[in-house]
């Protein structure tokens, strides 16, 4: 069964409220189309055309280069919207899904079950409808005496017995590519919005005596579209559910998954413990058996396993095995640590790589460095990296010792053995194995404070 799918995405999104179209906003840090897309990869689809028209290059861009774009240039309604298609499905002769790109909950299981019975049922046209206690704002599914759909009335034009009815249409449908696109020309725009809408194609299959489905869904979230931020709340909450579901599933532990806020792209090995307000997000991997919080943020961070990550925030940075990071430690991005390091209270690592088995235990900052293995950066250590105009390096080499209160001035390097005297400001290279000390000769003054601090006299 040859199968294809049309994403409805032209529109504008106006109760979003945003100058980003609303396709593009990101539920459980994807774009919400993008999980649409995934469902209809996942339900077997082998090519998708999407209907673009606000923001039509914002949105494309967004798409890449897997799917086919048809630009709305005007937004007519749904059924023009879907009749853009056209050309781009021209030699395609098989069933065709049709889905609306904001509507992220939408699942490959439900598509297919609305697929197979279409098929198997011979249909020209199923449509996937639902029950709504309150069906407020959705077209209502007209059935005939025998329980066949009969047609599809929008609420605005509904008589007042037809808002009684409880079944709903999704938007979602599946549709033989015969006769669609000729049907579709031939829709009317005579209704209260002064569109083309594609509901209207129903009826004008019931009434050519062409069979017309419906598959009620069973999960009626699914369905859920997103018109304004609060409904962007709802769904992200049901994905960040099923997110973490998944992750449960799989052998994490989440202490509580109320407080816990993981991306759908995000990995996690079984084993591993994600503690309360801890926010993991776009392409983290993380190992097993590692302890992630609270209160811990991670962003397109790569983890080893047996990592311990404690009240820090690491960003686009890659972590070995056997790591333990904070508490309150920051990890800024293109920082790579090696195997059995540990990074202390109040550490700042900026685009640096540090060995295995160093320590950078407490109050220091590390830029543009290249620390090598087992190093030991004493508390207060500073690498003074900006110059005003140009970012330089520092390098320390394996087994130095920085002692604490030590600025490294960069360009400068510390040789492998060396040691560094705390309180010192090094501007120069320090040889292998040699004692560096840059301060002051301490100098005692006899009785000066208590010479200050004798009361004046009158």
């Amino acid at each position: 069964m040859e199968l294809a799918a049309v994403v409805l995405a032209a529109g504008k999104g106006t109760r979003m409220k945003s100058k980003t179209p609303k396709v593009l906003h990101q539920v459980c840090g994807l774009p919400m189309i993008s999980h649409v897309l995934q469902a209809i990869k996942d339900a077997g689809v082998k090519k998708t055309v999407v209907v673009v028209g606000y923001q039509s290059e914002s949105v494309t861009q967004a798409l890449g280069t897997e799917v086919g774009i048809a630009v709305q240039k005007e937004q007519l309604g749904t059924a023009h919207a879907l009749l853009q298609a056209e050309k781009q499905l021209k030699d395609f002769s098989g069933n065709i899904l049709v889905v609306c790109g904001d509507t992220p909950l939408i699942t490959a299981q439900t598509l297919n079950e609305l697929v197979n019975l279409h098929v198997n049922k011979e249909a020209s046209a199923t449509v996937l409808t639902a029950q709504l206690e309150d069906p407020t704002g959705y077209g209502r599914v007209i059935r005939d005496e025998n329980g066949r759909v009969a047609k599809i009335v929008e609420q605005k034009d509904a008589a007042a017995d037809e808002l009684l009815i409880k079944e709903i249409n999704t938007g979602i449908y599946c549709f033989k590519t015969d006769f669609l696109f000729d049907s579709l020309k031939n829709i009317s725009s005579e209704n209260a919005q002064g569109e083309y809408y594609l509901t209207d194609i129903i009826q004008h299959y019931v009434q050519e005596g062409r069979p017309v489905c419906a598959q009620v869904v069973s999960n009626v979230a699914e369905i859920q579209g997103i018109n304004d931020r609060r409904q962007l709340a709802e769904a992200e909450a049901i994905l960040r559910k099923r997110v973490l579901d998944k992750l449960m599933a799989g052998g994490v532990t989440i202490i509580d998954p109320a407080t816990t806020f993981i991306d759908k792209t995000v990995e996690i090995g079984f084993d591993t413990i994600i503690y309360p307000f801890s926010i993991i997000e776009g392409k983290t991997v993380i190992g097993t058996d590692c302890v992630i919080g609270p209160q811990s943020r991670l962003v397109d961070v790569q983890i080893g396993n047996d990592v311990k990550v404690l009240n820090s925030v690491i960003l686009n940075s890659k972590i070995g095995d056997k790591v333990t990071i904070g508490p309150y430690a920051y990890i800024r991005p293109e920082t790579v640590i090696g195997n059995e390091v540990k990074v202390g209270d109040f550490v700042e690592i900026k685009k640096s790589n540090i060995g295995n088995y160093s320590k950078v235990p407490h109050l220091s900052y590390i830029g543009d460095s290249i620390i090598g293995e087992r190093v030991n950066i004493g508390a207060g250590t500073i690498t003074c990296n900006y110059d005003g105009v140009a970012k330089h390096i520092s390098i320390v080499e394996d087994g130095a010792f920085i002692g604490s209160n030590t600025n490294l001035v960069a360009p400068v390097k510390v040789g492998a053995g060396a040691i560094i005297g705390a309180g010192s400001t090094i501007t120069k290279n320090v040889e292998p194995g040699a004692l560096g000390v840059a301060r002051s000769r301490q100098k005692n003054i006899e009785d000066w404070a208590f010479s200050k601090r004798q009361p004046k006299k009158d």
